[in-house]
């Protein structure tokens, strides 16, 4: 996939002969800038209980608004990718993970208002708090951040066809999902 953060000038010096390099940076042959289209880092969380059901987000902008993810988002700078995760976490629905455990990592294309952001998104497991017991159980107690999340839902998930069924907002999930299956089969 090229580039298609296009710039009609330089940022340092002006120039309108800024062009792509190799697709991974713009360079400017009159003052030698090099700007490179590095990715961004995110993170989502898997809150499961024992019986399959996982904890959704309806997501309340684009990209992908309506569609279903896990709690997570972007690691902010000087952030570890466990501190993300419990954060947003806690930002996002109310309640922080009793813990969380790295499950895998997948590439994702994040388009926002005409920007396109390549990602690496990291997915973390994560128990119930303490005294839940279930997902159904938890959503009565979440209090979720309105500026992302226009509600949440449990969705059991015991095969494939399942994870096909559900409207999720990023492919990077959906291979998530068949990744915590083999592991939780």
């Amino acid at each position: 996939m090229s580039l298609q953060n296009d710039f009609k000038l330089c940022p340092m010096c002006g120039s309108s002969r800024i062009s792509n390099a190799g697709n991974r940076k713009w360079v400017c042959p009159d003052c030698g800038f090099d700007l490179y289209n590095n990715v961004a880092a995110a993170v989502g969380v898997i809150l499961a209980d024992r019986d399959g059901n996982i904890l959704f987000e309806k997501r309340a902008k684009e990209p992908r608004r309506g569609f279903l993810a896990f709690p997570g988002g972007f690691v902010d700078p000087d952030e570890s990718l466990e501190h993300a995760a419990v954060r947003e976490c806690a930002e996002e629905i109310g309640v922080e993970p009793a813990s969380v455990s790295y499950l895998c990592s997948f590439p994702n294309t994040y388009e926002y208002k005409n920007i396109v952001y390549k990602t690496c998104d990291s997915f973390f497991t994560a128990d119930l708090p303490c005294g839940i017991g279930s997902i159904e159980s938890l959503i009565e107690l979440l209090h979720g951040q309105q500026s992302e999340v226009l509600g949440f839902t449990s969705v059991h998930v015991g095969s494939g066809s399942d994870i096909a069924e559900i409207p999720l907002a990023f492919d990077s999930a959906r291979k998530t999902l068949e990744c915590w299956l083999k592991n939780h089969k």
